[in-house]
């Protein structure tokens, strides 16, 4: 006779007996931010040594503006545009200056501070990056897949802080970077399909005053 206690380790969503056993939680610490395009040094899929001083990073946030609608007696809010709120991240200095030297390779990318000469046009500058939610896979036997990917483009560095120094402290030394993007993808396992936001969905046709629902077109394997 199986024992079936665990399913009460749960929240009944019904009558009884509609528990069911807890679904794992993705973990705050199985994660890697890796970039593409950023700084002029490093390999082309943007693995490199910035990847593994990486402390801790915020995941996007999306704040949509309020359009107020004044009507009669009431009033009714609708959703205008849209702000993908700027990430942070946060790396360790190594001691061979890998870390210092790709940052500085980015922000000079950005604008040339020795000349002090501006890029020509965003698109010389800007990178991608990608924040990836691991399942706990190493080693030489089980690699690590995806759980989940946001895919931030049209990325560049918004502000640079080289923090302190403190003979009273055992910390390393750290680079903040805040990192402003224009758009932001949300890829489901194995970084794959779209899972999210960004995936396929259904709009109102404007034909129709009452909003008529329809299909929109694919966004598969977009970035």
């Amino acid at each position: 006779m199986p024992i079936t206690t665990l399913q009460n380790l749960s929240i009944p969503t019904g009558e009884a007996g509609t528990n069911s056993t807890l679904l794992m939680p993705k973990l705050q610490y199985r994660f890697r931010v890796l970039f593409d395009g950023f700084g002029t040094s490093g390999g082309a899929d943007g693995v490199r040594e910035i990847t593994r001083q990486v402390i801790d990073v915020t995941r996007p946030n999306l704040t949509f503006e309020q359009i107020t609608i004044d009507a009669y007696n009431s009033r009714s809010y609708l959703a205008g545009k849209h702000t993908w709120e700027p990430v942070t991240i946060n790396l360790r200095e190594d001691a061979n200056n890998n870390v210092q030297k790709i940052v500085g390779q980015q922000l000079q990318r950005q604008f040339d501070f020795y000349e002090q000469a501006s890029a020509v046009a965003a698109g010389t500058y800007k990178f991608q990056t990608r924040i990836e939610i691991l399942d706990g896979g190493n080693g030489s036997n089980n690699d690590a897949n995806i759980i989940d990917r946001y895919h931030l483009v049209g990325c560049y560095i918004e502000s640079a802080n080289y923090n302190t120094l403190n003979y009273a402290t055992n910390d390393p030394v750290t680079v903040s970077l805040t990192i402003r993007y224009d758009n932001a993808i949300q890829y489901g396992q194995d970084g794959a399909d779209l899972n999210g936001v960004g995936e396929d969905t259904t709009r109102a046709l404007f034909e129709s005053p009452g909003g008529t629902q329809a299909t929109g077109g694919t966004n598969a394997g977009s970035q």
